[in-house]
Formats: structure tokens, sequence, C-alpha cells
């Protein structure tokens, strides 16, 4: 009977051997972070599993609900379709650094005043699009405001209070 050949990531006891990592350094709302971490793990899982920033939510895992947006270098990704590699010398901008509690982002108020949530699970991917909407100044009336955010979904139906906070914003800007 043939032999089968050893798989390379066991060792001698059959035991899995741990991925292969390597260091990535990513800037991540303002801060340097250096993470070891295997060649494909997504932006997504880096900035929850390795830096415990756990406001950009995993939602579909597939790049179809918006939940996992960030901005890069200003502009709207979806971070579970991004490797993190890919992203050393970008500007990553999570939720987290878009305000403070004491020191709410503009959105995030307007988010707040429009009662543009109801569970919330969605509202940092929303408002991290609204941002990179905003940062790419292409939508000014509603209906290209429902196009550019379309890319976001809210399973509570809170369309309207999204619409017309981000509509605010955009009317200030």
């Amino acid at each position: 009977m043939p032999q089968h050949p050893t798989n390379s990531l066991a060792n001698a006891a059959g035991v899995a051997a741990p991925p292969p990592t390597s260091p990535v350094q990513l800037t991540i709302n303002g801060q340097q972070h250096t993470l070891q971490i295997a060649p494909w793990t997504t932006l997504l899982d880096a900035l929850r599993e390795y830096l415990h920033l756990t406001g950009t939510k995993k939602g579909c895992d597939h790049g179809q609900c918006g939940a996992c947006t960030v901005l890069v270098d200003g502009k709207r990704i979806n971070s579970c379709l991004s490797l993190a590699v890919m992203h050393e010398g970008d500007e990553i901008t999570t939720i987290e650094g878009l305000g403070t509690p004491e020191n709410l982002h503009p959105l995030q108020q307007a988010f707040v005043d429009h009662d543009a949530f109801q569970c919330g699970y969605c509202t940092p991917g929303q408002i991290c699009s609204a941002q990179g909407l905003i940062n790419e100044d292409r939508a000014h009336t509603e209906a290209e405001i429902r196009e550019h955010m379309s890319g976001n979904v809210c399973r509570c139906g809170a369309y309207v209070g999204i619409l017309n906070a981000v509509k605010e914003v955009v009317d200030k800007k």
C-alpha cells in the first residue's frame, strides 16, 4: 500500500504546527501597530481579533452587508474582503477613530439626533460608509446618498433615520 506524504504542517506526533506568520505594520486611527499574523488574515480579523477594535462588525463575511466598512486613506472598503498585509503604509480609520463618547463625530451625533439606529449592529459600518461618501464628495441629493449607501444593509430597517442623518451632515459640508 502506498504511503501518504507527511503533512508539512504536522509534526511527528500528528499535531498541526501553527500557521506561518510575519510582521505587518498598520496605521490604525493614527497609531502604529505591528502585528504578527498569517498572510491570509483579513483586515477585519486583524482589527477585531488582534487589536480588539470590535466596533467594526463581522456580518456576512462576504462583502454583501457593509457591517465591516472602514476607511482606508479616506475611502470606504469592506474590511472582510481585504487582506491586512495589503494595507501597510495606508491610513486605516475605524469607527473608534472617528469620535469619542465625550466628543462625537458629526455623523455620530446626527445618527443619535435622527434615531438612525435600532439594534446598532450596522451603525459603525453605516457611519464609516457615510464618512467615505462625504470624502468622495459625490452624493448631495437623497437619491445619490441612497445609491452610494446601498452597500450597507440595516436589518432593522432604520433607513429613513440613516438617510436623514447623512443628509444633514452632507448639507452642512
